[in-house]
């Protein structure tokens, strides 16, 4: 999840710089919010392809009750019997943490209400596609203080999953369970939460930039991730989806610098997993255009795209949101398109 006052165009792996001091305040809205809850509660064009089969357009831019695994229990809107995610349909979501209104319109109001606004705005991108509703909510959030643990992350309880996981249900919609690692390993986290994963409308976002080395604290600087590590991460997945006989498990990383991925190239994307590279960052309709192009050049192969947008940051300075026009116009086009 993006909580730097970044332009979307700025390149910066060591100093948060001007968004700095908001970036720890919202860091600290998050890590508030989780502790509060623990203690009681159409364009013409390609279509997003695999970068090997479409080469990329350059252009500008805790309850202790567990749920039971239910892998027969699918939604029909799903993929199952070996199909895929795509291209059949297209990710429309919202992210947030319930209590954070700072981390996301999925943190705001009655969560019924904001997912069929989120069904609302995901018409506009159907483009000869299913628009399948995205909740990503924040499992693990990344603290700027150590913990009782050490690990700079806390882990959001069943029951909170719980609740958005039904809401998922009751809209026929996808769950992506958020991942901040802070300095917990990230594949630890990712098992973790195996006894949501073995449902079939249930898949991973993982923020790197969350993601600390030793000595590092969340708010002062950009974690990272590596190809190597993403793969261990979708080599799991498909290991669930092999076992449980699920349909494909949707896994995206979100990257908004690329100091924040290292080695993309070794990133090898399994059978049974729909990995999904989703550009970040905050700034004008240019910048974001201006980034896009340098995150999606040289992707590796078997990689779908995703877009972040953001609802009062992008906005700042008098710049226009992004239309879904102007979305769908970029090269590939997205097949994940997510609002914060």
């Amino acid at each position: 999840m993006r909580t730097v006052g970044h332009s979307a165009g700025r390149d910066d792996s060591t100093d948060p710089g001007a968004g700095g001091s908001r970036r720890r305040v919202l860091l600290a809205a998050g890590a508030t919010s989780a502790a509060a809850l623990i203690g009681g509660c159409g364009t013409s064009g390609a279509d997003d392809r695999p970068s090997g089969t479409e080469k990329a357009a350059r252009g500008p831019s805790k309850s202790s009750r567990s749920p039971s695994p239910s892998p027969t229990h699918h939604r029909p809107e799903l993929p199952r019997g070996g199909r895929r995610l795509f291209p059949e349909h297209r990710l429309v979501g919202y992210c947030g943490l319930p209590g954070a209104t700072a981390l996301g319109r999925l943190g705001t109001g009655d969560l019924d209400d904001r997912v069929a606004e989120l069904e609302r705005r995901g018409r506009a991108y159907a483009d000869g596609r299913r628009v399948l509703p995205v909740l990503e909510l924040l499992a693990t959030v990344a603290n700027p203080g150590a913990g009782p643990d050490g690990t700079y992350r806390t882990r959001t309880p069943d029951e909170t999953i719980r609740t958005f996981h039904e809401a998922a249900r009751r809209h026929k919609a996808l769950l992506l369970l958020n991942i901040q690692p802070g300095r917990a390993d990230a594949l630890d986290e990712v098992k973790a939460l195996e006894k949501w994963l073995v449902r079939p409308d249930v898949g991973i976002a993982l923020d790197p930039e969350w993601e600390m080395d030793t000595g590092q604290i969340p708010g002062d600087t950009y974690g990272h991730t590596s190809g190597s590590e993403l793969t261990r991460i979708a080599d799991h997945l498909a290991s669930l989806v092999d076992h449980h006989d699920l349909p494909e498990k949707a896994f995206v990383y979100h990257q908004v610098a690329e100091s924040v991925v290292h080695d993309e190239a070794a990133l090898d994307v399994p059978d049974g997993v729909a990995v999904i590279k989703s550009a970040d960052g905050i700034g004008s309709p240019q910048l974001k255009r201006h980034t896009w192009d340098r995150l999606v050049d040289k992707m590796p192969d078997r990689l779908r795209t995703g877009f972040k947008l953001f609802l009062e940051e992008d906005t700042e300075g008098g710049t226009h949101l992004m239309t879904p026009d102007q979305v769908l116009g970029l090269r590939p086009r997205p097949s994940y398109v997510m609002y914060e």
